[in-house]
């Protein structure tokens, strides 16, 4: 069942004075002998955040409490700008076309899910971007750009590209884009002590990626 999300952003002027990163969960079993056993227990990885430390005025706290209302805590999704993490290229690049690979043509498919992979020869691993930036996105096949409108189309709510005309056999299509990470709150209570804002201590403002 589809869970309920809003395709707005988090607070762009508190987000980038967030924390956090990528979360795994893995299973250790050290035995007699002092040999492990190690089983990864999430296929994929998951973002978490703690937005406190983006919050530098009462007038940014107020926005971040009417944001978590609208929200209505955990339950409600959104969009957040990870700015350690935020594009197809390095974060002082530029997106190109020719970035990422998305699969190989087979005369058939039109439909490719936008994805970042991670490292290099020995295990990289694939992440689905569901959450490109509109108008952001642009894609080629056998290293040639199309026009967006006529030769593709991307769904910014859920990082899908549709081809206008399925890519021969073995032509691949890679794409650049920009990508918001798709989130919610980790709480449903914001606990703030407004003597302690005040005197320098950051709200706790934990959020985690949603699972795609």
């Amino acid at each position: 069942m589809d869970q309920p999300f809003h395709e707005v952003r988090f607070p762009l002027d508190v987000a980038l004075g967030s924390r956090g990163g990528p979360v795994r969960r893995t299973d250790i079993v050290s035995l007699a002998s002092g040999a492990e056993q190690r089983n990864a227990r999430w296929a994929r990885s998951r973002r978490r955040y703690d937005a406190g430390l983006g919050v530098r005025s009462l007038n940014a706290l107020h926005e971040v409490i009417d944001f978590f209302e609208e929200r209505r805590g955990r339950l409600i999704g959104f969009r957040l700008h990870d700015r350690m993490d935020w594009k197809s290229c390095p974060p002082s690049g530029v997106p190109t076309p020719l970035d990422q690979p998305l699969g190989a043509g087979d005369w058939e498919r039109v439909i490719f899910q936008l994805r970042k992979t991670y490292g290099g020869a020995f295990a990289p691993y694939e992440r689905p971007i569901v959450k490109p930036v509109a108008g952001s996105v642009c894609i080629a096949v056998a290293g040639i750009e199309l026009v967006e409108g006529e030769g593709f189309e991307c769904d910014p709510a859920t990082g899908l590209v549709t081809l206008a005309t399925a890519p021969d056999a073995g032509a691949l299509v890679t794409a650049g884009f920009a990508f918001d990470t798709p989130v919610r709150f980790d709480v449903d209570e914001l606990d703030i002590d407004l003597s302690a804002f005040e005197a320098g201590a950051a709200p706790r403002i934990p959020m985690i990626e949603i699972a795609p």
